[in-house]
């Protein structure tokens, strides 16, 4: 009976933060913007998806006990019932709130009779709340019901459900690839927005065939093939990944289309910001609140170097000439920045560079230097790349000279990380003191890690202020400084595969997904804490960080079960 109890508690805890999370979403409008988004054309849309996954998570989670053994399946589904029913009480609240409280809007601008109707489903508040409330306790029921289904189906179901929303999510991305295509193809694979019906079924069914058959046979035989693979056959293999993805990186602006190649673009220069603040933090473990302000510099020198307007000079340098000059502008400022920080660590060194960064920023807007670089007008007629009579204007043409500056920051950062250099770093990032006993320079470390950093940083900022033409003071705030910092968190500190993946997650998803911009910050910050969390190394995370922050679960591991009887007997 205590343990019935115990985990009717636990269901009645997960309901309740279940609930509040509906609920949240509702409030501040998410539901409502996300139900213009179409998953599957005329059935299941975005909003529907993040409202009616809460019970789902919930009913899931809350077949455990305290002691996280699971329930027999009668108190299992009872727990996931209880659960569903919570989480639809606080959104019911929030409906009838409406009712007691017709201004509500006042306070809550986003609770609307749109969303009141896409909650109660048009049928009334009262009428609407019952069918919300059976709802979300059978989608609570499901999920714990789900959680009971042995591994070998569970997972079949979960891979085909996931790929059927996530091709739904980007439906929009695949209808600009396909717009070449006849437009009744086009009609038949996607609605106005997200996929038709049947194609959703198909797309289902596929990824229950496949993940069957490789938990079946499939992953045994790629496990056996790779195994008695000889190391020239192993480095072959690479060689053609290596070329093939080459090939299509290099053809892809003209398979995506003018915009998502512009969308490119966008993440391709935070890649390049990326790289270069993940030798300060990642490396060097320095935190950059204040990068935006190597960003800022490297636009500004581009913009006055290479301007025909007033700002620029009497004989403009083009843009070849005027990259390093830039670039170099932005290593001098990163150089100033390192000097006075030199003793400084942890919170002390993030509040002095974000205060740098503010202080570029403010500089940047004041009349003070507005004869010099603008001021709130900005510089306007910058420059454009140009190879013999060739000029750089199209996004597809941009797109390779970014990733010609990724390719670049990439390279530098490889070999820097295996240098001794980057294992000077990598000592100063995990204790100083020690670092310094064993003589390292920490004056030349620091001042490295910094210079190098806004180097890209000033190189990203070049190709920025040329690729639009103008750049205003308002394009360099702190937000650009906390969105690199995320990128290089959630992907893995010190991976740089790890920044690539972090930039198009946080970087080319909110681009692509419009009804996401709005709460990029919401998003971001969800994301960070749900990383942390699960996966505190990141998406992709660098091995050494991997080893670091697993150690103590690879330990016991290798010691096994005797090892935890003999410390029960001590």
């Amino acid at each position: 009976v205590a343990m019935s109890q115990s985990s009717i508690g636990k269901a009645v805890r997960y309901g309740l933060i279940a609930g509040l999370v509906a609920t949240s979403v509702s409030a501040i409008g998410m539901v409502e913007t996300f139900n213009e988004r179409d998953i599957i054309t005329g059935i299941l849309t975005l909003g529907q998806v993040l409202l009616y996954s809460t019970p789902i998570i919930a009913g899931y989670l809350a077949i455990r006990t305290e002691n996280n053994q699971q329930l027999s399946a009668g108190p299992a589904l009872v727990n996931g019932l209880v659960a569903g029913f919570i989480t639809a009480v606080p959104v019911v609240g929030l409906v009838l709130l409406t009712v007691a409280f017709p201004n509500i809007r006042n306070a809550l601008v986003n609770v609307s009779p749109a969303l009141i109707e896409a909650l109660t489903f048009g049928q009334g508040p009262f009428v609407g709340s019952l069918i919300l409330t059976a709802i979300m306790s059978a989608l609570g029921l499901a999920g714990a019901a789900f959680h009971l289904l042995p591994e070998k189906v569970e997972k079949p179901l979960l891979n085909g459900v996931a790929w059927t929303l996530g091709v739904g999510l980007f439906s929009e991305v695949l209808i600009n690839i396909f717009r070449p295509f006849p437009r009744q193809i086009v009609r038949v694979l996607f609605g106005t927005s997200g996929i038709q019906p049947l194609i959703a079924v198909i797309i289902f069914v596929i990824a229950v065939l496949v993940t069957i058959w490789w938990e079946a046979r499939g992953g045994e035989r790629f496990a056996s093939r790779r195994e008695a693979q000889t190391e020239e056959d192993k480095q072959r293999n690479r060689r053609i990944t290596l070329i093939l993805g080459g090939i299509f990186v290099l053809a892809a602006p003209w398979i995506l289309g003018l915009y998502l190649t512009e969308v490119m673009d966008v993440v391709g220069i935070f890649i390049i910001m990326g790289l270069g603040l993940n030798i300060v933090v990642g490396f060097a473990g320095l935190l950059d609140l204040g990068y935006v302000a190597f960003f800022a510099i490297g636009a500004y020198a581009m913009g006055l170097l290479t301007s025909t307007g007033e700002l620029g000079l009497a004989e403009p340098l083009n843009f070849w000439m005027a990259l390093p000059l830039s670039v170099l502008a932005a290593t001098t400022a990163g150089i100033i920045l390192g000097i006075p920080v030199l003793r400084m660590r942890g919170d002390y060194l993030a509040i002095v560079t974000l205060a740098f960064g503010e202080i570029i920023r403010v500089l940047a807007q004041s009349d003070l230097l507005k004869e010099a670089i603008g001021g709130a007008q900005g510089i306007l007629k910058i420059g454009k790349p140009e190879v013999l009579s060739f000029v750089f204007i199209q996004p597809q043409h941009f797109y390779y000279l970014i990733l010609a500056g990724i390719v670049l920051a990439w390279f530098v950062s490889s070999r820097l990380r295996d240098a001794r250099l980057g294992r000077q770093w990598m000592a100063l990032r995990e204790d100083e003191d020690v670092a310094e006993a064993q003589g390292i320079n920490l004056t030349n470390t620091k001042l490295l890690a910094f210079a190098i950093g806004a180097t890209f940083s000033g190189l990203a900022g070049a190709i920025f202020a040329s690729r639009l033409s103008s750049i205003f003071p308002h394009s360099f705030n702190l937000l650009i400084s906390i969105n690199v910092l995320c990128l290089v968190i959630v992907g893995g500190i010190g991976s740089l595969p790890g920044v690539v993946l972090g930039a198009f997650v946080l970087v080319g998803m909110p681009e692509l997904l419009r009804e996401f911009a709005e709460y990029r910050l919401l998003l971001y910050g969800a994301l960070l804490i749900v990383t942390m969390l699960v996966r505190p190394e990141g998406l992709w995370p660098s091995q050494v960080r991997k080893r670091e922050l697993h150690a103590d679960e690879e330990e016991a591991a290798r010691e096994g079960p005797h090892h935890e009887d003999i410390h029960a007997l001590t």
